[in-house]
């Protein structure tokens, strides 16, 4: 995301979201037939995007997310959209809490079969400034966005490596390549799941795991609008730095096509990083 610049998009781009969101896919419906999916933070958004993508193209998805409610909405969107009546399975999940993260991937394993990709998707995106020392906003930013990351990979990582194949995807961020100001903590926690991805790829070369990064820029979702309910808003952080995007910000969909595109390479390729911003907006 370009923080000064980032609420304008959300507003110039929430009343096409609905009808947008993955109408232009064109990619093979059976390209992820007999694969499994787990997918956090799929209430909505980036995460509901990728859900229907990665569906549509053929994959059983397990959905997880805090807001129950929302889950089942976009169960029933998915259902409607694509007939995958019997490959959808919602779970309500806090990544804060490891339990439920497994939990959330035991289901998964019972109920669809075994997981070939994860999404780390689940995140939290307070504006706010350092000196304002909002401490209770920075440990629950580095709960849900680097413990919940570490979470879903502990959830899977066993398993994958026994069967000698699975992905992770994790959603870093364009702020995981550059520090924003406003933004300090969630910078940070991002460049935390950029290490983390390449620890886990150098670690396990030869074991047949894949671990991607999409680092979105950014993307018109209501990340901020929910960051700021659970941490309060740190208007001077927003006056300085969260102020309408005055180009067209990217869709979840943009970033929902870039991970179908990394997990349906062949075997021996591996896209470690696909950085998607605003043609407008670069780093």
């Amino acid at each position: 995301m370009v923080p000064p610049r980032y609420l304008g998009g959300i507003s110039a781009n929430k009343a096409n979201h609905q009808e947008s969101v993955c109408l232009t896919m064109s990619h093979n419906k059976t390209q992820l037939s007999g694969k499994v999916a787990v997918i956090t933070g799929a209430s909505g958004g980036i995460g509901a995007a990728i859900a229907l993508e990665l569906a549509a193209a053929g994959a059983k998805v397990a959905l997880g997310a805090r807001r129950l409610e929302a889950l089942e909405t976009v169960k029933t969107s998915l259902e409607q959209k694509i007939g995958a009546t019997n490959d959808v399975l919602i779970v309500q999940t806090d990544v804060t809490k490891r339990e439920e993260v497994q939990k959330l991937v035991d289901k998964a394993n019972a109920t669809l079969g075994p997981v070939d990709i994860l999404v780390n998707n689940a995140g939290v995106m307070p504006f706010e400034l350092l000196k304002n020392v909002n401490q209770d906003s920075w440990n629950r930013t580095i709960d849900i966005n680097c413990k919940g990351t570490l979470h879903g990979i502990a959830s899977v990582l066993p398993e994958m490596l026994t069967r000698k194949s699975g992905h992770i995807v994790n959603i870093s961020s364009d702020a995981g390549r550059k520090v924003f100001p406003g933004l300090g903590v969630y910078s940070a926690s991002k460049m935390f799941i950029e290490g983390i991805s390449q620890a886990l790829r150098l670690e396990n070369v030869g074991s047949g795991l894949r671990v991607t990064c999409i680092q979105p820029g950014n993307v018109a979702t209501d990340l901020v609008k929910h960051a700021n309910a659970a941490s309060g808003i740190d208007e001077e952080a927003m006056k300085l730095y969260g102020q309408p995007s005055e180009c067209d910000v990217l869709k979840p969909e943009d970033i929902s096509r870039a991970v179908l595109y990394a997990v349906t390479q062949p075997p021996y390729v591996a896209v470690n990083e696909i950085l998607v911003e605003p043609r407008d907006e670069p780093i």
